[in-house]
């Protein structure tokens, strides 16, 4: 478990979060848990519109190993990747709302379009993705395979997406 008094990155929450770390942290708290024998499993997304789908996908990310570090991107890239009015709820609100799940041991938010840079520095064992892709169709995949890692595919099925609960939502209150 991070310690009480570790320093937040980006943008200070209001209350510190000891899960929130950089990626030099990181590097640093994956090797010595190598050292220490465990499993590192890296997952990430926007979690814009937190649903159970989420949930799913990171209790079944963080059985693969001992420490799950969640990515989650900045409110920038889930702009460029979902479109305007997104995200719905800013990026220290999401990695809040993350980090508050006991299967996620760190966070870390991200500013760009795909993890290669952050998979290749920090190097987990896992790379774990949800439903909505396979094994041959993750964006880092040619990353994790070049330098010995492994893909995993976690979750339920792609039944739950943020974009359907909000029109779900539309749908039951607009007036």
């Amino acid at each position: 478990m991070p310690p009480n008094d570790a320093p937040c990155i980006l943008n200070p929450m209001r209350i510190p979060n000891p899960k929130l770390r950089t990626i030099e942290e990181l590097a640093e708290i994956i090797a010595q848990a190598r050292s220490a024998g465990r499993t590192v499993v890296f997952a990430n997304g926007c979690f814009d519109l937190i649903h159970v789908g989420h949930v799913r996908y990171l209790q079944n990310a963080r059985s693969l190993g001992d420490i799950l570090i969640l990515g989650i991107n900045s409110d920038r890239s889930v702009r460029l990747l979902k479109g305007e009015g997104r995200p719905l709820q800013n990026e220290e609100e999401r990695a809040e709302i993350l980090a508050s799940l006991e299967c996620v041991d760190y966070v870390l938010l991200f500013d760009a379009p795909t993890v290669d840079a952050i998979l290749e520095r920090l190097r987990p064992h896992f790379h774990a993705k949800g439903t909505d892709y396979t094994a041959e169709n993750v964006p880092e995949r040619e990353t994790v395979r070049a330098y010995g890692g492994a893909v995993a595919i976690t979750g339920d099925p792609k039944d739950h997406s943020s974009r359907d609960l909000i029109k779900t939502i539309l749908a039951r209150f607009h007036s």
